[in-house]
């Protein structure tokens, strides 16, 4: 078996601070190898409406990590994929097209809790490691036992995107949340109803 690669599958709308946090920590301080965010085109616990376009949210992503000098990996695979994007369309996917490495998936500990709604994730959990990170208010370790699940010791990090688009949209200056890249991205291209064009410099 090859490589130790991550996935991190998710609407990413925008990508934050916390994303980077989270893929920094993982090449860092785990056996992984390789971090692939796998940008989804429509998550089915969530509404479409609410998304910025596919190609937006890939570019940021992108614009996040290139500077880094982290073995990340942006993947749009979910886009040629059947929509919405389910999790194990995705890693049959991956695992079809690279099958030298060991796939892991990671997931937030708010997710964990639903975790067996998801579509076949009976056979997620026979196939791929389950990796959580914490979030707080969601720490069941009969759920981490139940799914055989590791949890990463990463630092919590408490930022949404819905919590970055709804007050961008109100003109509040989220500057520090956002990779200085995506921030400029989202202001020129007046996504998520930034108001007067964004903020200049």
């Amino acid at each position: 078996m090859g490589s130790n690669a991550v996935i991190f599958s998710g609407s990413f709308n925008p990508v934050h601070i916390g994303h980077l946090v989270i893929a920094n920590y993982i090449v860092e301080f785990t056996s992984a190898d390789e971090f692939w965010f796998v940008v989804s085109p429509h998550n089915p616990f969530k509404s479409i409406s609410e998304l910025a376009g596919f190609h937006h949210r890939l570019n940021m992503v992108n614009i996040a990590f290139e500077e880094l000098g982290l073995p990340i990996v942006v993947s749009d695979i979910e886009n040629s994929l059947p929509q919405p994007s389910y999790t194990i369309n995705t890693v049959n996917a991956l695992a079809e097209k690279y099958p030298d490495k060991k796939w892991s998936l990671l997931v937030g500990a708010d997710n964990l809790v639903n975790f067996h709604l998801w579509k076949d994730s009976a056979k997620i959990l026979e196939r791929h490691q389950l990796l959580v990170y914490p979030r707080t208010g969601f720490d069941d370790d009969q759920l981490y036992e139940k799914n055989s699940a590791s949890k990463i010791n990463a630092p919590v990090i408490e930022i949404s995107s819905t919590f970055i688009r709804n007050n961008i949209s109100k003109g509040h200056n989220l500057r520090a949340f956002l990779p200085k890249g995506v921030f400029r991205y989202i202001c020129e291209n007046g996504l998520y109803g930034i108001l007067n064009g964004g903020i200049s410099n």
